[in-house]
């Protein structure tokens, strides 16, 4: 598998650049269109400008999760490699970005929770515990004034999908309507979650 994914690499990052921008018949298509067109022809080189386009979201979005650059770098590869099989499953039923947005999300989720030391320091509380109550609201402004060394150090111990629907909320703006989309949940859902992940973090926090 790692010599198909450096193999697939390698395809999609030595395009001819300069060729590319001169004369690309590619480059007035929308995301949606290009996706299609690759699907079609299942080329990979058409998919490089994809790569080009999304590459330092999905590296962003997976730097996240990970824990060091060199394992951001290994997400996104393999984010790309399976984005390239399974392409076809985008139905254009959402913008690309927001589609792949998710994507790269659901992804690292289940690359954590297939991590069994990280899921042995997942104490967190299971959404559906119904009897589990949040006593008092965490005001936002409360994880605005955490100490970033600290914070990081919380955001380690929380649970993988604590840790992303935080990194959403407030590292990269999502909303309620985008969180209830990315995730497939309905929106109270996606509030209760979002309020007890700032919870957990706070208590977690707290300890440090």
């Amino acid at each position: 598998m790692t010599f198909l994914k450096r193999l697939f690499l390698i395809l999609i990052n030595n395009l001819d650049k300069k060729s590319l921008e001169a004369d690309d018949p590619y480059a007035h298509l929308s995301d949606e269109e290009l996706v299609e067109r690759i699907v079609a022809n299942n080329n990979p080189m058409l998919f490089g400008k994809l790569y080009d386009r999304y590459g330092k979201m999905v590296y962003n979005k997976c730097y996240g999760f990970a824990r060091s650059q060199d394992e951001a770098e290994d997400l996104t590869q393999d984010v790309f490699l399976q984005l390239f099989i399974k392409l076809k499953m985008f139905k254009g039923k959402s913008k690309f970005s927001t589609w792949l947005y998710s994507f790269t999300y659901n992804f690292c989720v289940n690359y954590v929770n297939r991590n069994k030391q990280r899921k042995m320091s997942d104490k967190s509380v299971p959404v559906e515990n119904s009897e589990h109550k949040l006593i008092v609201e965490v005001p936002d402004e409360s994880l605005y004034e955490m100490k970033a060394t600290k914070l990081k150090e919380a955001l380690e111990l929380v649970s993988a999908e604590d840790k992303s629907i935080l990194l959403l909320k407030y590292q990269d703006g999502a909303s309620i309507k985008d969180l209830v989309a990315l995730m497939e949940l309905g929106e109270s859902a996606v509030k209760m979650r979002l309020k007890r992940a700032k919870e957990k973090l706070m208590e977690i926090y707290n300890t440090l």
